[in-house]
């Protein structure tokens, strides 16, 4: 599949910010299942953009502006083509030994609620594999996945508790399940574009990434109920959102900030339909 990918964001002052940095993680990396046709990333207003790496072997740019800004915009524009291999992930750049990612982090603490329902969900199945199926069903099952608009992260415990969350925090949920049993679970931010399979669909999305022995990575998108199939465009990945967040900044001044954002992840060719 071919999908091409739109993605704005605005940043409106009531005061003029002096400074603005933005750290930017929003660009994907070649591997089995996609390949990086064209991207672009382009700034509003003039200012200094770098490309680098960060520990986890993500594509960042920063993008550094000196005031007076009263307004700024960040516009992506792309086109991938997408192969589906069942969730399994080939030809990556892997930077970080897997066993980092069974760390728990903030967003991804256990607590005995987690604990009791990881060790429910999985008593039937004999291998790792099975076990994250029946997790990853489970998950699905239990969570109701909210629209991220209007709503932010709260960690995995909290998440769990109230029974419904964005999918950032369906990742973060499966996550603690899995590190619970083990097994090493890194987050994923990136895209999905619209398709009958999925009840999720045309927008930046997350899911999460187990590693399991004699397969490799292999994703999991319990929003979904699903392993990422070929409308899944993968961009970053950490240890939970803080890793991966596709947009994080600083700024002087510029007080009373309004931020729009407006995504779009489409089949190429097909009509669009705004997020």
């Amino acid at each position: 599949m071919r999908i091409r990918i739109s993605h704005t964001i605005s940043y409106e002052y009531a005061e003029p910010a002096r400074h603005i940095a933005q750290i930017l993680r929003l660009t994907p990396r070649d591997h089995d299942g996609q390949h990086v046709m064209s991207w672009r990333i382009e700034p509003s207003i003039d200012g200094r953009l770098r490309a680098s790496q960060d520990a986890h072997g993500n594509i960042v740019h920063t993008f550094y502006a000196d005031g007076p800004i009263s307004a700024l915009g960040i516009k992506v524009d792309g086109l991938i083509e997408t192969v589906d291999l069942a969730g399994v992930i080939r030809g990556g750049l892997e930077r970080v030994p897997c066993d980092v990612y069974r760390r728990d982090t903030l967003l991804t603490a256990q607590d005995d609620a987690l604990r009791a329902f990881t060790d429910e969900a999985t008593a039937g199945a004999g291998t790792p594999l099975s076990q994250m199926h029946a997790l990853m069903a489970a998950v699905h099952e239990r969570m109701t996945c909210l629209d991220a608009s209007g709503h932010t992260g709260v960690g995995a415990p909290a998440a769990f508790a109230a029974g419904e969350a964005i999918p950032q925090d369906i990742a973060h949920v499966f996550m603690a399940c899995a590190r619970h049993l083990g097994q090493p679970a890194r987050y994923v931010s990136g895209y999905v574009a619209r398709s009958d399979d999925l009840l999720l669909g045309s927008g930046a999305h997350a899911w999460a990434e187990v590693y399991l022995d004699g397969y490799g990575w292999i994703g999991f998108d319990s929003a979904n109920g699903l392993c990422p199939i070929d409308t899944h465009v993968r961009v970053a990945v950490g240890l939970d959102f803080a890793d991966a967040a596709p947009v994080r900044g600083s700024r002087q001044g510029g007080g009373g900030e309004n931020l729009n954002v407006l995504v779009t992840a489409q089949e190429a060719g097909s009509r669009q339909v705004n997020q």
